[in-house]
């Protein structure tokens, strides 16, 4: 079995649930960009090679600003991986191939809660343009490989998800994350927009399930949400946070700069249908966890 970011933040998580369910380490394939490019095809051969499943999460992400300024850069990267790894798959045999997608790749102005058929109802953000359009087209090769070749690929559009390993620093950094980072500073905490936006956020435990039960029960060429269902918005986020974090400085919002989407949440109908997938992990709960560990982190890193 080969994951794609397997030494990312949800594809670590998936490997360890992987480890969970039985699956021996030496039946898991991670391979890791600094020495397997799956950019390039020769090393999507490689990865896939005796694998007879493909549980596909790599890919350039980063938050709203990352996105903005690299959108040719994010769609060309993650266009040659979508694109080298699905053909090496069909070359392989490979039985079944999971990809993991994200809300992005629905439409700016597609009606909340996001359904699936609104998918291809209009043209993606501005915002968040390479990364929604790769994973949008996704969605299109797995419904291609399927007519041509009978591949069985089905993809997953899932909320943001947030957790403990996630990315905290940099501009790969999302929300949720880099809010906490913030919240450990002695300075104020100064959040882009004006914090009327709404979103939906999964906790990785969440994700992971949803992923596993994708690639059990879902049959190409289907492709379902992975949210909670419930929105939140981005003023009401920080502010719980801040309380969790025990953050005592002010909080700033920064009108000045984008805001992004004013609405993303996720019907979660059909995946539960098609998967049986509901999310267990409250955003509260799910928010407790991830600043634990968080500070856990910060306290070892500082030297004794």
């Amino acid at each position: 079995m080969l994951v794609s970011g397997g030494g990312g933040f949800i594809g670590s998580h998936v490997v360890e649930a992987l480890r969970q369910r039985g699956v021996p380490d030496d039946s898991i394939v991670v391979p890791r960009s600094r020495n397997c490019d799956l950019r390039l095809r020769d090393n999507c051969r490689d990865a896939v090679r005796n694998c007879n499943v493909v549980i596909h999460l790599a890919a350039p992400t980063g938050g709203i600003a990352f996105s903005r300024a690299h959108p040719a850069s994010q769609y060309r990267n993650c266009s040659l991986i979508n694109l080298h790894l699905l053909e090496a798959a069909h070359e392989a045999g490979v039985e079944k191939f999971i990809a993991l997608g994200n809300l992005l790749a629905y439409p700016a102005a597609a009606a909340s809660p996001l359904r699936e058929e609104f998918l291809h109802n209009g043209p993606v953000a501005d915002t968040h343009l390479g990364i929604g359009l790769a994973k949008r087209d996704m969605v299109a090769l797995a419904q291609m490989y399927f007519v041509e070749y009978g591949m069985n690929v089905v993809n997953v559009l899932s909320a943001n998800a947030y957790g403990p390993r996630d990315r905290f620093e940099g501009p790969e950094s999302h929300v949720i994350p880099a809010t906490i980072a913030k919240c450990f500073r002695n300075e104020d905490l100064v959040v882009w927009g004006d914090g009327s936006p709404t979103r939906d956020f999964l906790y990785v435990d969440d994700v992971v399930e949803g992923i596993l039960l994708a690639a059990e029960r879902l049959e190409s060429p289907d492709y379902v949400n992975l949210a909670s269902g419930r929105e939140v918005s981005i003023a009401d986020l920080v502010k719980l946070i801040a309380k969790r974090s025990e953050f005592r400085r002010r909080i700033v919002f920064d009108s000045s700069k984008g805001r992004g989407d004013p609405r993303r949440v996720a019907s979660t109908d059909l995946g539960t249908k098609l998967t049986g997938f509901s999310p267990k992990v409250p955003l509260g709960e799910g928010l407790g966890r991830t600043i634990d560990w968080y500070k856990r982190t910060l306290r070892e890193s500082v030297p004794r």
